[in-house]
């Protein structure tokens, strides 16, 4: 990214902002906000349902979770990508509660009693671990010259692999069918697979504003198809209350307990790596500098919104990187999109007639549309693993290891039924077992040899952005072969854009893939690493 310092004030003064702090019309807002929503839902309401059913929560408690979640949801998104003060990354990232803390918290329900008794004791953990997650935030943002593209790109690749069956599950009818002669159905499968198609077709020979649509326009498509044929179930709002306030401990004062509140700070620790590929991952797809500060800025609203969750009856935050997926697929980068998805999420949690319109979207249409996004997140970490030498074996050794390590817990679950309790509670999860895999490989590998590996200059990066950033899903990939055309190469000057960068195009693609890296002598002088981005795979000391 150019510094400022670089440019004459005036002509800084009249440069475009870049595309992630611009502001679109309210029409667009609406429209893209609504779409992040839709997409997101899903994946908002799946862990309080898991969860109450889990501790045997009636039905009304049921809906009192969901509707608390939503509020929160849409004021921690709120926070993260608006930002106050050191509070947030100021990019377009969404909220949402963790699918990494399921297994732990219902561990620790459970075992207080399950029920409203069993919710306390997880809102007293989920409040304790927020505030070491806020207070912890500076520091571990420190620690991201131990988390080099090998691992970021790993860890991505992970949570999208991790997540592309659940969306696979939702296509054959919802989790709620296991079991049901419907699950898998040929008719839930021909939902989800035109659901798929629709927005295939619309991203293909849509016009850049219809293919920023495509997921909201399919996920429209596919229930008006349903309800036609009369599998969409619309009675769920008519018993529906207009209004309802989430207050502030429902249940009563949580309670605080040491190996509870324990098992959710660890569980937080493997978020916050979660939280940090996610960051890089928003970086690379908008084409924006992440430095330290910006990690710790977004681990800090992660903090507050768990705390906020602990108090209003919902649970631990993180970035969703479902909604990365859409980003990428969209090519609608401002951060107040998702400002505007946040007062939506908002407007549901206090209405809850709203949200149960959304509800009634059917699984297999919700699932159609997960395919493609989770996908995408996968997408991205395949994306930033192109940068990486995997001809050097330590490196294909990390990436390999950690994939194995994440299909762990769905092809072998009788191994973790034989762990401790406590212990399966935080390691019955793909993207925890994958995530400390890599974190774990690349210490051993090229930390503790204080071997160096590739950084990313994040300078560079943003001076090579690309004139037009709103080009329809399809488009060459940055760093990609293009032909010839009116933009040029990528990484050579390209024509002056609604969203040009500040300052001339920098020199060439600092993402091309790299030589064999072979160990420095003993007391040879490591390489020298530019001073723009933050210092990804600097050895350790």
């Amino acid at each position: 990214m150019a510094r400022v310092s670089r440019h004459d004030p005036e002509q800084f003064s009249q440069q475009r902002a870049h595309p992630v702090d611009e502001v679109l019309p309210v029409g667009k807002l609406t429209l893209y906000g609504f779409q992040h929503v839709l997409a997101f839902y899903a994946g908002a309401v799946i862990v309080p349902i898991i969860l109450g059913n889990a501790l045997g929560l009636s039905r009304e408690e049921l809906v009192y979770l969901i509707n608390a979640d939503l509020l929160t949801c849409g004021v921690a998104s709120i926070i993260q990508a608006l930002g106050v003060w050191k509070i947030g990354a100021r990019l377009p990232l969404v909220q949402g509660v963790t699918f990494t803390a399921v297994s732990p918290m219902i561990a620790i329900g459970l075992g207080a009693g399950g029920g409203t008794a069993g919710l306390l004791v997880v809102y007293g953990a989920v409040i304790t671990a927020g505030i070491a997650t806020f207070l912890f935030a500076p520091f571990f943002s420190k620690l991201v010259k131990y988390f080099p593209p090998i691992v970021i790109g790993t860890i991505l690749t992970v949570i999208g692999l991790t997540l592309i069956p659940q969306g696979l599950q939702d296509a054959a009818g919802g989790a709620q069918l296991k079991g049901h002669p419907e699950y898998g159905d040929t008719k839930n499968l021909a939902y989800a697979l035109g659901t798929l198609l629709f927005i295939l077709v619309v991203v293909r020979i849509g016009k850049p504003y219809l293919s920023s649509l495509a997921v909201l326009l399919g996920l429209v498509a596919g229930t008006g198809v349903a309800w036609l044929l009369g599998d969409v179930d619309f009675s769920g709002v008519q018993s529906a209350d207009w209004f309802g306030v989430s207050t502030p401990f429902h249940y009563g004062m949580p309670k605080f307990e040491v190996f509870p509140i324990i098992a959710m700070v660890v569980v937080m620790l493997i978020t916050m790596v979660e939280t940090t590929g996610d960051v890089y991952a928003i970086g690379e797809i908008t084409r924006k500098k992440v430095d330290n500060s910006t990690v710790a800025n977004a681990l800090r609203a992660d903090g507050v919104a768990t705390v906020l969750g602990g108090i209003l009856n919902s649970f631990p935050y993180v970035a969703f990187a479902e909604n990365i997926g859409l980003v990428r697929m969209s090519k609608i980068m401002s951060r107040f999109v998702v400002v505007a998805a946040g007062g939506f999420m908002i407007v549901m949690g206090l209405l809850p007639k709203a949200g149960s319109v959304v509800a009634a979207i059917p699984h297999p249409v919700l699932g159609g549309a997960a395919i493609a996004m989770f996908g995408m997140v996968a997408a991205v970490g395949i994306q930033i693993l192109g940068k990486v030498d995997l001809r050097e074996e330590r490196n294909a050794l990390i990436l390999a290891v950690s994939l194995a390590a994440a299909l762990l817990p769905q092809a072998v679950a009788p191994f973790f039924e034989r762990m401790p309790e406590d212990v399966r509670a935080v390691l019955n999860s793909g993207i925890t077992l994958g995530s400390l895999t890599a974190v774990l490989l690349n210490l051993f590998f090229n930390v503790f040899t204080r071997r160096t590996t590739m950084e990313i200059d994040w300078d560079e990066i943003e001076a090579d952005e690309p004139a037009d950033t709103h080009e329809p899903f399809g488009a060459p990939a940055p760093g990609a072969p293009a032909p010839a055309g009116p933009h040029g190469q990528y990484g050579a000057p390209a024509a002056a854009g609604p969203h040009e960068q500040y300052g001339a195009p920098g020199p060439a693609d600092p993402y091309a893939p790299q030589a064999p890296h072979r160990p420095a002598p003993p007391h040879a002088p490591g390489p020298q690493h530019p001073q723009g981005g933050p210092d990804w795979g600097a050895p350790g000391r």
